[in-house]
């Protein structure tokens, strides 16, 4: 085994080589049964109907109107569909999934308790993970089955997915071949960097997905029906959206919540608000159309300022 000795920052070793960051609080289910895919794929924005066992893809869960009631991760494991989310947007899931099934070949199982879920953040995560040997592939939500559990490819490293009765086993297992226990503050810096908005914290119930930027992420124009579709469909071709998810770069700390203002008008309210080593106090909002990017908006009561920038922060 190769030791890790950066020990002292948590950036330096999410930089520079395997973070350990415990996420098992996140919603897990699982869907079964002949008309999982089709099922899913007629309550969710993207094209599950098209993903092949050790592939996966993100997606949205949308009213009628096509305004998000949550955003999730579905990976086809070959036996079942597995699917993860904030704990904000589990119910609204399950609720959903629960009350629609009814005359589907679908089976619906719990698994936020029954599974932890462990994230590798940095260069070295498919090296700890043992991503190669199990033949993990490397486009972002491929999926394997190795000695740990599912092995899952996530924009920043790899997460691992094992029974909660394993969590204790597979923690020594990462930490023994080199991951180092980082907090979520660290990493939240570099999610909020990398622009990628959070449901519960950026996200909620108003939003629309291309204000949010995720259409190229989580939504398919070439797939059948769903819920919410005729709306996102006719915002993208027709449309213009009234806010965009943008970067604040802030001339001091804030606060998520904090009003923004052009001039008089109010134009957004920050959302995930960090503190980074790279670019100083910075966060995610969405920001009507009105100010653009170089603008300078007020921040809470004025003595903040912010320029607005796109995302991800460079």
């Amino acid at each position: 085994m190769t030791e890790i000795r950066v020990q002292a920052d948590p950036f330096q070793i999410i930089d520079q080589a395997c973070g350990l960051l415990d996420r098992s609080e996140r919603g897990k289910l699982a869907l079964a049964g002949g008309d999982a895919k089709a099922f899913l794929g007629g309550q969710v924005s993207n094209d599950v109907e098209g993903l092949s066992s050790g592939q996966g893809c993100y997606a949205a869960l949308l009213t009628p109107k096509g305004k998000m009631r949550g955003d999730l991760r579905v990976l086809d494991l070959g036996d079942e569909l597995w699917l993860d989310c904030e704990r904000v947007a589990l119910q609204p899931l399950f609720d959903t999934i629960r009350r629609f099934k009814i005359g589907h070949d679908v089976e619906l199982h719990k698994r936020t308790l029954q599974q932890a879920l462990f994230s590798l953040l940095g260069p070295r995560a498919r090296e700890v993970a043992g991503a190669d040997a199990a033949g993990l592939g490397f486009g972002e939500h491929d999926n394997a089955r190795s000695p740990l559990g599912v092995l899952v490819v996530t924009d920043l490293g790899v997460d691992v997915v094992c029974a909660a009765e394993d969590a204790a086993r597979v923690r020594a297992a990462l930490e023994e071949a080199g991951a180092v226990e980082v907090s979520e503050a660290a990493a939240e810096v570099r999610r909020v960097e990398s622009g990628r908005p959070r449901y519960g914290v950026d996200l909620d119930e108003t939003v629309l997905p291309q204000e949010a930027g995720l259409n190229e992420r989580a939504v398919s124009f070439t797939k059948g029906c769903y819920v919410g579709q005729e709306t996102v469909a006719r915002l993208h071709y027709k449309g213009k959206p009234n806010r965009h998810l943008r970067g604040l770069r802030l001339s001091g700390p804030a606060s998520s919540g904090d009003v923004l203002r052009l001039g008089e008008r109010e134009v957004g309210r920050l959302g995930s608000v960090v503190a980074s080593p790279r670019f100083g106090d910075i966060a995610l909002a969405l920001v009507r159309r009105e100010a653009s990017v170089g603008d300078v908006v007020a921040v809470g009561d004025g003595l903040v300022s912010a320029r607005v920038v796109e995302v991800p922060f460079a």
